[in-house]
């Protein structure tokens, strides 16, 4: 039967209330850290927006309090099923930030405790992307590269593959400074800001341009990079890293 799920965060950003409310509530803004494209229709009965290749997801906001809460709950699908998020933004002394996130809704038969692990991990990694798109490219807007790979061959570490098609000899730390070398394209010079090496991998490196992150899991790996130079085509970053993943897990 379907059943209720409630996650919940917090996490301290080096930011105002305006910045963040900024990052979270605008459609450039969202994009620089989260998935994207977005788009936002400000007010509460707003729509927010997301088209990422063949998905989309569509939500309706119900609380728009600019810098301090916003709420918007995604559209029901034909099982009753829904996702709804919050933030409650609280500004501190020094000029910093207090973020407070509520993932809640309700999950479908098919979906087990396994799917709050992995979102829950997701969005430790989505929200400490959010602090450092504030702390180091905070007013850049943002392209959002996306590719993923299903066909990972049976058998076989995804993520071992995918660390050493990269150019890493073995396991990075946060606060590493790495070269990644992924054959065709340009190579990656940055430090590594986030590191999750278990069953739901994560790997995330910061360049002067750009965060790169690298998920694997389950048969499947998945890049979400996002770029901040000039100039940036989406479609042909996706189409390339799509090509890499291909030639690294096709053979």
């Amino acid at each position: 039967m379907p059943r209720e799920f409630e996650l919940r965060k917090e996490t301290s950003l080096d930011a105002s209330p305006d910045e963040v409310w900024d990052a979270i509530a605008t459609g450039p803004g969202i994009s620089s850290w989260f998935m994207g494209p977005h788009q936002v229709e400000p007010g509460v009965g707003g729509r927010i927006t997301l088209d990422i290749g063949d998905f989309s997801e569509a939500s309706t906001i119900t609380a728009w309090d600019p810098p301090h809460r916003l709420a918007y709950r995604g559209d029901p699908a034909p099982d009753g099923t829904f996702h709804a998020m919050e933030y409650l933004v609280e500004g501190r002394d020094g000029g910093s930030t207090v973020l407070r996130f509520v993932h809640s809704g309700v999950l479908g038969d098919d979906w087990g405790e396994e799917y709050e692990d992995q979102t829950s991990h997701g969005w430790d990694m989505y929200l400490h992307t959010l602090g450092e798109y504030l702390r180091h490219f905070r007013g850049r807007p943002g392209t959002y590269v996306y590719a993923h790979w299903f066909d990972v061959p049976e058998g076989r570490d995804a993520w071992a593959l995918l660390t050493g098609a990269l150019g890493l000899s073995g396991p990075a730390a946060v606060g590493d400074r790495v070269r990644l070398t992924p054959e065709g394209l340009a190579p990656i010079e940055g430090v590594v800001d986030y590191a999750r090496p278990d069953q739901q991998a994560f790997l995330g490196v910061r360049g002067s341009e750009g965060m790169y992150r690298f998920f694997g899991g389950a048969g499947h790996v998945a890049v979400g990079h996002h770029l901040f130079g000039e100039g940036v085509d989406a479609k042909s970053e996706s189409e390339s890293w799509r090509a890499w993943l291909g030639r690294v897990f096709a053979s």
